[in-house]
This record gives structure tokens, sequence and C-alpha cells, in this order.
């Protein structure tokens, strides 16, 4: 993580103070200028240089949010930070180890679970800032409960979902964590009821996922197909992102090669330095098409393929 000047010197103040007050405001201007700057990851061209970023800066957030515990960009980053983490760097990893090493692949997904929860209960605690109450509503009725949260904290909202369904994607044998998958809903369709373009297709993408889990759990291979539609429009085809996820999400699960190889084939195609702005997320996309590419026959029937 690249920490702007002006927390270098936050920093050296907060060291330097002895006046508690003084030494509260050193640490928000810290928190203020690290939660701005952990924003500038997409753009860069070096996933292994992120990788090894996130951890320190991570912590260093977590560090600050002990002292600032109702610093609500503090706790966004955080949430967000871990779960991009997770689903970037860590999830990828899990299905090509059980190839070779089950019981690695297994302490990786149970990591991966641990740390989405831990990004889930800091999106869920910035929303109890600004309503308190929000996790035992959610808990007691989730459809009531996301009503309150308004348009300026969509950004919570999605991260609590994105972590939450991630989450339950990696533990499919934690029965409780699967019996909330009502409160992951709820969330996210509140998302989209307060903007639906937000992110430039973002809550589509997700979506994509969500309704992938098919019409026996309530999803629905026909809308996870309108969604990846409503996300390539919203991003004008800059992310590669939706291409990737239905291929994975919903041409194997159909057993659709075709489309599956189409996909992939425009994903990987794709220039990620014509879009600077998704320039991370892209490259870590391609990354998993190749994986996905080369797992293809173990992936489709005879019949299919």
């Amino acid at each position: 993580m690249t920490v702007p000047r002006g927390a270098v010197v936050a920093l050296t103040a907060l060291v330097l103070l002895n006046g508690c007050s003084l030494k509260k405001m050193a640490v928000k201007t810290v928190a203020d200028s690290l939660a701005e700057s952990s924003t500038n990851y997409t753009s860069d061209e070096d996933p292994e240089l992120i990788r090894d970023a996130l951890p320190f800066g991570l912590k260093t957030m977590e560090g600050l949010a002990e002292t600032l515990p109702n610093h609500r960009p503090l706790l966004r980053s955080l949430a967000s930070g871990f779960t991009s983490y997770a689903v970037g760097f860590l999830v990828p990893e899990i299905r090509p180890l059980e190839e070779v090493d089950l019981e690695q692949a297994r302490a990786l997904r149970v990591r991966a679970r641990l740390m989405l929860l831990r990004a889930r209960e800091y999106a869920l605690r910035s929303l109890e800032v600004e309503y308190p109450g929000f996790r035992q509503a959610l808990a007691a009725d989730p459809k009531a409960a996301v009503e309150r949260v308004k348009l300026a904290d969509l950004p919570d909202l999605y991260w609590a979902a994105a972590a939450w369904g991630s989450a339950v994607s990696q533990g499919k044998d934690q029965m409780d964590l699967v019996a909330e998958v009502p409160i992951v809903e709820a969330l996210i369709r509140r998302a989209m009821a307060l903007d639906e373009t937000w992110e430039q297709g973002s809550l589509h993408e997700f979506l994509i996922v969500f309704e992938s889990r098919g019409e026996a759990s309530g999803g629905s291979y026909e809308r996870a197909r309108q969604h990846f539609e409503r996300a390539m429009a919203l991003s004008k085809g800059r992310k590669v992102g939706p291409l990737v996820s239905l291929a994975e999400n919903v041409s194997v699960y159909t057993q659709n090669r075709t489309e599956f190889d189409d996909l992939l084939s425009r994903a990987l195609e794709f220039d990620v330095n014509s879009a600077p702005e998704f320039r991370l997320v892209n490259i870590l996309g391609q990354r998993r098409a190749r994986q996905l590419r080369a797992m293809a026959d173990q992936l489709f029937t005879e019949d299919a393929k």
C-alpha cells in the first residue's frame, strides 16, 4: 500500500504528541488517509505486489480501528479490503490445490471463509454506526431491517453481501451459515433498489453468482444471464469479471461448453490497459480465465465437449 505523504506526517505526529485528544486527532488523520488510499489498488498492474502489500495495510487499519471504532471510512475499507484479498487471492488457489494436497486446500478454504466473515463484521459495524440496532434487526427480519438503509450507505450493503455470500460459498457444509442466505439476499436486493447502476454494474456482477445457485435453492440461470447482460452494459464492456463469472457459474453448470469457451476467449482477448481503472481486477479475472480453460476437460462431460 502506498501511504500518502500526509499520512506519514500524521503518523510521525502520533508518535511525538502526548495529549490524548491530540493523539486521537492524529490517529484520525492517518485513518482518513489510509481509507482514502486503499482505493488506489484497482489500477495497479502487479497483482503480486498488491497481494504482498494488502496484509500489512489491513492490519495497520485494524489497529487504527481499535482506537476509532466508529470511523466508517476505515470500517468500509476493512470490509472491502478483506473481501477483495480473500476473493482475489485466496479462493482462486483452492481448486488447483485440491488436485495436489486436499488437506492444504481444506485449510485454505477455512482461512478464506474466516477472512470473509471478518470482512462481513466490518461492513455490519459500519451500518450499525449509522443505524443502531441494525444487526439485531437484520437477524429478526432482514427485509424490514434493510429498508432503513439510505443510498449513501449502499457500499456497506454491497460489501456485507459480497463477504457474506462468498463465505457461504466457501462453507456449504456449515448449515448455520447456509441458512443465512436470505439475509444476503435482503442486503443485495436493497442495494439494487437504491441504485442498480452502482459502480458500473458491480451489483449485477454479484447477482450472476448469487442467481447461479440454481432453482432448487431459489436461484435462476435465466436471471443470472440477465444480470450478466446488464453488468456488461453498465461497465461498457470494460470488465472481464462478468464474462468469467458467467462461464464459471452458469456455463459449467448448464454444461454449455461452446458458451464457456467463447466467454473465456473474450475475457483473455481484452486489453487490460484499455481500462486502467479496472486494471488489477481485470488481470486477476484473466488469471482465473486461464485456470478455468486449463480445467475445462474436468468441468465438462464427454457429451458436452
